[in-house]
C-alpha cells in the first residue's frame, strides 16, 4: 500500500492551471489567444514575461494544449478550450509529449543548444498538429544563440512554433522581440490572490483565517506560486488551521494593528512608548526592516486617503484599522506625513547598510518622533514671516579697504569682491585693486583676476603705482602682466613693484573674512537663531541684503 505522504503534490502543482479559464488576473492575454486560437490567427512565435510565479510557463503549456488538442474523440482541431482527456493534453501536462520540447536556457545558453533545436525544426511533428519548443528563462542565451535562432525564428517551418517566458525583457535583443508577439503578465492583485487561496484551502478542508490568507496574498508581491509556496508551509506547520498570528511569526511580519499602535504612538512624540511596541514586534519575529516598510506603506495609504477619502474603503485592512487611519488623515497635516514619508525613506536605507538592523530602526523612531514635537513646517514659516526683522547694518570695519559695503557681491566660484565703479567715458580709474579685479572680471579675464584676489599681498596703492608681496604659488609673470594690463585700460603707464615684506591680507582673506562677520553677526539675530533651533541641523547658506521698500529695486545687491 502507497502512503499517502508518497504521493503528496504541494499546492503549486497539484492547483496549477490546466486551461485558459484557470489563470488568475491574466485577463488579457487569455482574451488575445483565446480570439487568435478561434480565428486561426496563431503567431509563429510569443514571447511571455513578467514577474516569477505568474504563469509564464504554465500559460507556454497550455498554448501547447490548445494547438495540439484533438477532442475527446480524436477528430477535433485547435480550441481555446482544450479537452485535458486526449492523448495530446494528457502527455502535454505530464511533460512526455515528444513534439513538446521544453528547454531551460539558463543551462542549455550556447550556440550548440540551439543549433540542435534548428536542426530538428526541419523534421515534421511526429504525432501532434505542432512541434512546440518552449524555452523558459530566454534572455539567459548567449549573443551568438540567439543570432543563430534569428533566420529561424523569424521564418519558421510551417507546423513549428515558439514559445519564449523571460523574467527579464530587457535583456532579450531587440532583433527577437520583433519577431514575437509579446504578452506582458502582471502581478496578480492581493485581493484576486486572497480569493483563490480561499478556494484552495477550501478544496484542502483547511480551516483559515481571512487575515491570514490577506496577509499571505500580500507577501507573495503578485506571484500566484510564490503565495501557494507560503500557503504549503503554513498549513504544514499549524497542523491543518492557518492562524493571521503564524502567518506573521513565519513570515516574520508585524501586526498590522501593533504597526498602527506604533504610528500614533510616534505622531504623539511619544517616544518611550513607540520603543515599547517597537521592541515587542521585534522579540515576537518582525524584522526591523519590514516594520519601517509598514510604517512607510501605511503613511502613504493615510496620504493618499487624505487626498481622496473615498480610498479609505480598502479590502485589504480591518474595519477598525481602516477606521483609525481615516481619523488620522484627517487630524495629521500634508507636510507632516511628506517629512515622516522621506524620514522613513532615509531610514529603510540606514538599516539595510547599519551593523544592527534593530539599533538603526529604532534611532529612526527616535528622530520621528522628536520631529513629531515641531511645528508643522507651514506654521512655522508663517510664524517667521510675521515676525517683524530688526534693523540690522553690517560692519564697515572688515570690508576691503577703499570699499563700501554696498559694493560687494558674489562672483565666478562664489569669491565676493568689490564691485569697481563706472569708469569715466573714454578713461579708466582705479583706486583700489577691488577696482582692478573687478573690471578684470569686466573684461572676461578671468585667470587675472583670481591671481589678483588669491595671490597678491598688498603693500601700497596709488594711482601709477603698485607694491605688492607675492604669496605662495603666486605667477612670476604676474607683475608683468599687471603692468601690461592696466597700461592698456587707463592708458598709462604703471609702476608694478615687487617687494619682500609682506603686505595686507589678500582679497579672498578679506572676503572670507568678512563673510565669517557677518554670518557669526546673523545668527545672533533672534529671528534666525529660532529658525535653526526649530530645524536641527539647520545652517546659513546665504545671506541677502533686504531691498528698500521703493520702486526701484535695482540697487539691491546679494550676500554670499
Amino acid at each position: 500500500m502507497t502512503d499517502s505522504a508518497d504521493t503528496y503534490r504541494v499546492l503549486a502543482r497539484k492547483y496549477r492551471p490546466a486551461a485558459f479559464a484557470d489563470l488568475v488576473g491574466q485577463e488579457a492575454l487569455v482574451r488575445t489567444l483565446k480570439n487568435a486560437i478561434e480565428t486561426g490567427r496563431v503567431a509563429q512565435a510569443y514571447m511571455l514575461t513578467g514577474i516569477r510565479g505568474v504563469g509564464k510557463t504554465t500559460s507556454a503549456r497550455i498554448i501547447a494544449r490548445a494547438l495540439n488538442c484533438v477532442g475527446p474523440d480524436g477528430k477535433g482541431g485547435m480550441t481555446a478550450n482544450p479537452c485535458g482527456v486526449c492523448e495530446h493534453c494528457r502527455a502535454i501536462a505530464e511533460d512526455r509529449h515528444v513534439d513538446v520540447i521544453e528547454m531551460n536556457a539558463a543551462s542549455n545558453r550556447g550556440i550548440d543548444n540551439i543549433r540542435e533545436i534548428i536542426e530538428t525544426t526541419r523534421y515534421n511533428p511526429t504525432s501532434a498538429r505542432f512541434k512546440i519548443y518552449i524555452i523558459d528563462e530566454v534572455h539567459m542565451l548567449t549573443n551568438e544563440a540567439f543570432n543563430a535562432l534569428l533566420k529561424t525564428l523569424e521564418e519558421p517551418p510551417e507546423r513549428v512554433k515558439f514559445i519564449f517566458a523571460t523574467t527579464e525583457i530587457r535583456k532579450v535583443p531587440t532583433t527577437v522581440l520583433s519577431r514575437c508577439q509579446r504578452f506582458d503578465l502582471r502581478r496578480v492583485e492581493p485581493e484576486l490572490l486572497t480569493v483563490h487561496f480561499k478556494n484552495i484551502v477550501q478544496k484542502e478542508n483547511v480551516e483559515a483565517e481571512d487575515e491570514a490568507l490577506r496577509l499571505i496574498a500580500k507577501a507573495a508581491d503578485g506571484s500566484v506560486r510564490d503565495g501557494l509556496s507560503l500557503l504549503d508551509q503554513a498549513i504544514a506547520h499549524g497542523g491543518g488551521k492557518v492562524t493571521a498570528e503564524f502567518v506573521r511569526a513565519m513570515i516574520g511580519l508585524a501586526d498590522r494593528a501593533a504597526i498602527v499602535d506604533l504610528f500614533e504612538a510616534l505622531m504623539k512624540g511619544d517616544i518611550h512608548a513607540a520603543l515599547d511596541l517597537f521592541n515587542r514586534q521585534y522579540a515576537s519575529g518582525a524584522d526591523p526592516m519590514i516594520v519601517l516598510q509598514d510604517l512607510l506603506d501605511l503613511t502613504h495609504w493615510i496620504t493618499r486617503v487624505k487626498i481622496a477619502p473615498e480610498l479609505a474603503d480598502d479590502p485589504s485592512m480591518a474595519q477598525t484599522e481602516r477606521d483609525r487611519c481615516a481619523a488620522l488623515a484627517k487630524t495629521l497635516p500634508m507636510g507632516v506625513l511628506t517629512r515622516d514619508w522621506q524620514m522613513l525613506l532615509k531610514g529603510v536605507g540606514e538599516v539595510l547598510t547599519a551593523p544592527s538592523a534593530k539599533q538603526a530602526a529604532e534611532m529612526v523612531l527616535i528622530r520621528l518622533a522628536y520631529a513629531a514635537e515641531l511645528p508643522p513646517p507651514a506654521d512655522l514659516i508663517k510664524d517667521i514671516k510675521n515676525t517683524p526683522a530688526p534693523a540690522f547694518t553690517p560692519s564697515h570695519s572688515s570690508a576691503p579697504a577703499g570699499s563700501d559695503w554696498g559694493g560687494v557681491r558674489a562672483v565666478a566660484g562664489g569669491v565676493p569682491m568689490t564691485q569697481a565703479a563706472p569708469a569715466p567715458q573714454g578713461t579708466v580709474m582705479f583706486d583700489t585693486l577691488a577696482d582692478v579685479v573687478a573690471y578684470a572680471y569686466k573684461q572676461k579675464e578671468m585667470l587675472f583676476a583670481y591671481n589678483l584676489q588669491n595671490c597678491v599681498s598688498l603693500v601700497s596703492f596709488e594711482q601709477g603705482k603698485i607694491e605688492f608681496y607675492p604669496m605662495e604659488h603666486t605667477p612670476a609673470n604676474l607683475a608683468s602682466d599687471m603692468a601690461e594690463k592696466l597700461k592698456a585700460w587707463t592708458g598709462k603707464t604703471w609702476l608694478i613693484s615687487v617687494v619682500n615684506k609682506q603686505g595686507g591680507k589678500t582679497l579672498l582673506q578679506e572676503a572670507q573674512e568678512t563673510k565669517a562677520n557677518l554670518r557669526k553677526t546673523m545668527s545672533a539675530n533672534p529671528v534666525v537663531s529660532a529658525v535653526i533651533m526649530a530645524f536641527p541641523g539647520a545652517k546659513i547658506d546665504s545671506i541677502r541684503e533686504r531691498a528698500e521698500e521703493t520702486d526701484d529695486t535695482s540697487n539691491s545687491e546679494d550676500y554670499e
